[in-house]
């Protein structure tokens, strides 16, 4: 993973588990330190003193204990009881070795409105905390009561004066809220004690809901983190990066695969904060889907193999010593590969693998290594090639190919060659994603490839609400479509699930159609309710419209005119299907409108197979 000039912490509240399937987690993803969440103390069944021997035994420091609530600005009867317990709470630390502790803005309705009064009753409970050799971390809560800004935070802090009182800047509480964090480089140096990060998307809710259900690791969302941490570092911070993050999904996951998750967010966070050189690899260069490989057995192998030979295909290659064959047209290229173990029903087909061409493949390696990508055990016979695989998380496998020779020449001509009927090149490649691990696969892909990440789209789709989240190279080469339901389903889900695809490109799709029908391959049909309906929405010529239902073709139309005609096949296998697109005027969506469309279409068509 390499050296980082950053220490590394993770809150215990990031994860699912009990308290030691946590700290065994992030010592196993390599985490230096940890944010003890009181909670998970309260339920352990250890002594604090044999929580700091656990954590000492897994090289483990507690860098931070919370939260300590609703402290500051009460009555004077209130604040004795406050001190008292503040007392209990420096017992606490002394035993788990935690020098300092989390004191949130209040919430309560007894709060007073009044800074010289917080500023004073902090300074006493930091005199208390000095005494013990132990630090406060005060934070604006976003939703705080009376405090809930950083600034606000600040002016109190720097009110007290006292040094072992700081500032705990949480981006999330941050960002969440209207006042601009560029300040935060000017507050002294030395009086910002912590530094938690959290992503999240952009959602118009209450910030409180929006905090406790919706955070993400740093890349998975839509803040500015990295301009945030620089803002802190300005100011002399040199303590951990720690992740704080309360979601609902990372709560029920497996928290090594959670922590995983989390150190590849902070290694990719940390290597745009590196103004010295590249702490990572740099991302090669990718040019071009080098092949998609999909899992076959003996009855959707057949069955693959008469629908790429409907679609112009040809069975050029068969590989040396494994159970694969090579189907190419121009330079789009499909494996089929029946000597796959996976957990796959009778019939059913996967795309279990898609290769990339990159400028270096050393150097994709590399980085996907520091990235925390496993990489796949291949078995390679004389003369073969070597190109290795890693495993995204939903676990397909990616490979990093040089060129066409690289992988090419393992496979023996079988003689076969086809006229095609126009396809080019793959345009991307459709991954639809468990509902747990959408976040994780998007970081995986941005980070890991180099891509970079375009808006998410969202759709009414039959059968639930979909979220969409392409992620594509600067120049379009190579794109990546993922996918996912946003709610977990029921018993009754009639819809293709988690379905794969992929979409090759043409300069005529109106010719290509036309050849389709000639080979007698066979497309998705499309209801002429949707074409009376696209004629109404995009005022289309007759003939245009015409030709469009003629031959099942789809059409969507961007803001600046770009065009997107798309066509889609039945699905094969169970689970996956082809698509053949035209863009046009330079759109550069996915035509995500249309996918209610074609999700229904094929649930038509399989209810009329007998």
């Amino acid at each position: 993973m390499g050296a980082s000039r950053f220490r590394r912490s993770v809150a215990t509240v990031c994860m699912s588990g009990a308290l030691d399937d946590k700290l065994a987690a992030a010592a196993a993803a390599g985490f230096d330190g940890i944010e003890l969440f009181e909670n998970d103390l309260v339920l352990a069944p250890w002594s604090p003193a044999e929580i700091r021997a656990r954590c000492a035994d897994l090289g483990l420091s507690v860098d931070l204990y919370q939260p300590f609530r609703d402290f500051e600005a009460v009555s004077e009867a209130q604040l004795a009881a406050n001190l008292a317990r503040a007392e209990h709470k420096f017992d606490v630390m002394a035993e788990l070795g935690a020098d300092t502790v989390l004191v949130c803005s209040s919430v309560s309705p007894a709060a007073i409105d009044d800074d010289d009064l917080a500023a004073e009753q902090l300074m006493r409970l930091a005199d208390r905390a000095a005494q013990r050799g132990f630090r406060i971390a005060y934070e604006a809560l976003a939703w705080g009561r009376h405090v809930s800004t950083w600034d606000h935070s600040w002016r109190i802090v720097d009110k007290a004066g006292h040094p072992a009182l700081g500032l705990c800047l949480d981006s999330f509480h941050v960002l969440s809220r209207e006042v601009s964090p560029s300040g935060i480089a000017g507050i002294t140096p030395g009086k910002v004690f912590f530094l938690q990060l959290a992503d999240a998307p952009h959602l118009s809710m209450d910030v409180l809901q929006w905090s406790r259900h919706h955070r993400l690791f740093p890349g998975q969302g839509s803040f500015d983190l990295t301009g945030f941490v620089r803002l802190v570092l300005a100011s002399g911070y040199t303590g951990p990066l720690s992740l704080e993050v309360f979601n609902d999904v990372f709560r029920q996951a497996d928290p090594g695969r959670t922590a995983v998750d989390a150190m590849r967010s902070l290694i990719a966070l940390e290597d745009g904060l590196d103004d010295h050189g590249r702490r990572l690899p740099p991302a090669p260069p990718l040019s071009a889907h080098a092949f998609a490989e999909f899992a076959v057995d003996g009855r959707s192998g057949p069955e693959l193999q008469t629908a790429l030979e409907g679609l112009g295909f040809a069975h050029t290659g068969q590989h040396r010593s494994k159970p694969v064959q090579l189907w190419e047209q121009g330079a789009c290229r499909i494996l089929l590969n029946s000597g796959v173990t996976r957990e796959l029903p009778t019939g059913a087909a996967a795309l279990d693998a898609f290769a990339l061409t990159t400028e270096d493949t050393a150097q994709s390696r590399a980085r996907a290594t520091a990235l925390l990508a496993p990489t796949l055990p291949r078995v390679r016979g004389p003369r073969e090639a070597d190109i290795a695989a890693i495993a995204a998380p939903d676990g397909t496998s990616v490979f990093f190919s040089r060129d066409d020779d690289d992988w090419r020449a393992d496979f023996l001509a079988t003689g076969q060659s086809s006229a095609g009927v126009g396809l080019i090149t793959t345009d991307h490649v459709g991954l639809a994603q468990p509902f747990d691990h959408f976040d994780e696969a998007g970081l995986f892909y941005r980070s890991v490839l180099g891509l970079e990440r375009a808006a998410a789209q969202e759709y009414a789709a039959p059968y639930g609400l979909m979220r969409s989240q392409a992620f594509h190279t600067a120049d379009r080469r190579v794109r990546l479509l993922l996918t996912v339901s946003l709610l977990r389903r029921g018993g009754w889900a009639p819809a293709v699930a988690d379905p794969q695809h992929v979409a090759f490109t043409t300069a005529d799709i109106f010719t290509t159609a036309a050849a389709l029908e000639r080979l007698g391959g066979t497309t998705l049909p499309v209801p002429d309710n949707y074409y009376a309906d696209l004629v109404a929405r995009f005022a289309l010529p007759d003939a245009f419209a015409a030709q469009l239902r003629r031959h099942a073709i789809l059409y969507d139309r961007d803001a600046s005119g770009g065009e997107l005609l798309h066509l889609y096949t039945p699905v094969h296998g169970g689970r996956v299907f082809f698509e053949i697109v035209e863009r046009r005027g330079g759109y550069d969506g996915f035509g995500e409108v249309n996918a209610p469309v074609r999700m229904a279409a094929h649930r038509h068509l399989r209810l009329r197979k007998p």
